[in-house]
């Protein structure tokens, strides 16, 4: 049997999967709000209990929102330390891989089907090409497909907390803005749900919003969100605008970075609840607009994936290459 986790800042995935099962399917999953337990140990025990019987794990493989050295990583958004001693012990089995969230992620591009996708650019995809995926969700995470022997190799990336680049002189006050309240402005300060709060309070400076009136902090991205799709709110309608744009610029800098002509992918918690504004057409026009490149990122497909579960199939991907 193979476990698969997927660790985030707001929630955490764990799946049972086959180890015989060349495309992986979950016999069993749970959904457990990350910041409710003390460790991921206190997860692992949860979900024994929730699967109700004992089960010989061969293989061990969970995503952490977070960088991964010398198997231990801390993770960025909450104060949890997981490390492969750790899991080893908890759950007796020497084959345990830890990797970054989005790099896990990047592990299920091959097994998703087409359902799992929504096309925002056709493009021509190269089958000796790289990819990548970009997902804004509680943070931003990048991670990079590099073909290796025919084989796209996921590897793990620190992009979300590089330098935003602003591109108007909108983005550049905005800027400004973020240096007051952290020091620096960081793409990760923007684009997430965090960075989407960040716009709006830009948006609205010198004004109070009524769609946020009352509203927690961790609820208003979605209240943002769907007051700006629904026209309900200028301020909002502005903020969404901006981020859309900035993300579609960010997906941009990763597809040049990575020569992604086999794919750019997008994904994260936030894009299918945005999906109406990413297809309005500002992100792919953001994407391409970097001279003299842009007839390259032409080319480039740009899908957004819909699978809510894509990180843990991918870990699920990665457990399985330890035993194969």
């Amino acid at each position: 049997m193979l476990l698969a986790g997927d660790v985030g800042g707001t929630k955490t995935l764990l799946g049972l999967f086959d180890v015989a099962d060349s495309h992986p399917a979950a016999l069993a999953t749970h959904t457990y709000v990350t910041a409710a337990f003390d460790s991921f140990t206190d997860i692992l025990d949860a979900f024994a209990i929730e699967i109700g019987r004992a089960v010989t794990i061969d293989a061990v493989a969970v995503g952490v929102a977070g960088p991964v050295a010398a198997g231990r990583a801390s993770l960025t958004n909450i104060a949890w330390d997981v490390s492969v001693d750790e899991i080893s012990a908890r759950l007796n089995t020497t084959r345990v891989r830890l990797l970054n969230d989005l790099e896990a992620m990047a592990n299920s591009v091959d097994v998703l089907g087409a359902d799992d996708m929504l096309l925002l650019q056709q493009g021509v995809a190269s089958e000796d090409g790289n990819a990548a995926v970009i997902a804004a969700g509680t943070g931003l995470g990048q991670a990079y497909l590099h073909r290796v022997d025919g084989r796209l190799r996921p590897m793990a990336s620190e992009g979300g907390h590089a330098d935003f680049a602003a591109r108007t002189d909108r983005e550049a006050e905005l800027v400004r803005m973020l240096r007051e309240l952290y020091g620096r402005a960081g793409v990760e300060h923007v684009l997430s749900g965090p960075g989407l709060v960040n716009i709006h309070r830009f948006t609205h400076r010198g004004g109070e919003c009524e769609m946020l009136r009352g509203v927690a902090e961790t609820d208003a991205p979605p209240r943002i969100s769907q007051a700006a799709m629904a026209g309900r709110c200028q301020g909002c309608a502005e903020a969404l605008q901006m981020f859309v744009t900035a993300y579609g610029a960010e997906a941009g800098n990763v597809a040049l970075r990575g020569i992604t002509t086999s794919g750019l992918y997008v994904s994260g918690g936030i894009a299918p609840k945005i999906l109406p504004a990413l297809k309005t057409g500002s992100f792919m026009e953001a994407f391409v607009d970097k001279e003299p490149m842009r007839e390259l990122l032409l080319r480039v497909p740009v899908k957004v994936i819909l699978n809510r579960e894509a990180g843990l199939l991918g870990a699920a991907v990665a457990a399985r290459e330890l035993v194969s």
